[in-house]
């Protein structure tokens, strides 16, 4: 999934009211507040109890998805031991087990692949 993050201020819905789901991560125990379209039920975007100022939009959202440039020095890959078997991870992109970051606000180191690697059952290789 691919997920910009915006100021929450910079947002600005111009059309419609969004519904908000609230989910309990299971990695940090703070809520993530789904927002989503009333009528279709299309996520939009994500605001975060642990992240107040920022939300995650959802690519697809977007008229044009790929106005963005995805590279080493803005994006990241978190998560990754829950990802989809056969994951392809990019070259050159900070990935994280888990989430880029402690509970208490310490990074994390990532791991930076040379070449491109699949996921495969809860481990890279």
């Amino acid at each position: 999934m691919v997920e910009p993050i915006f100021r929450v201020v910079d947002l600005r819905v111009t059309r419609g009211r969004s519904s908000i789901y609230d989910h309990r991560s299971e990695g940090s125990g703070k809520l993530v507040h789904i927002h989503f379209c009333a009528s279709c039920g299309t996520k939009l975007y994500m605001t975060f109890e642990r992240f107040e100022a920022s939300c995650g939009v959802y690519a697809g959202t977007f008229d044009d998805p790929n106005w963005f440039q995805i590279g080493g020095g803005n994006a990241k890959h978190i998560f990754i031991e829950a990802a989809r078997h056969e994951t392809i991870l990019p070259p050159g992109i900070p990935t994280f087990l888990q989430h880029a970051m402690t509970n208490d606000g310490t990074p994390q180191e990532p791991v930076i692949f040379e070449k491109p690697r699949v996921v495969g059952k809860g481990r890279t290789g």
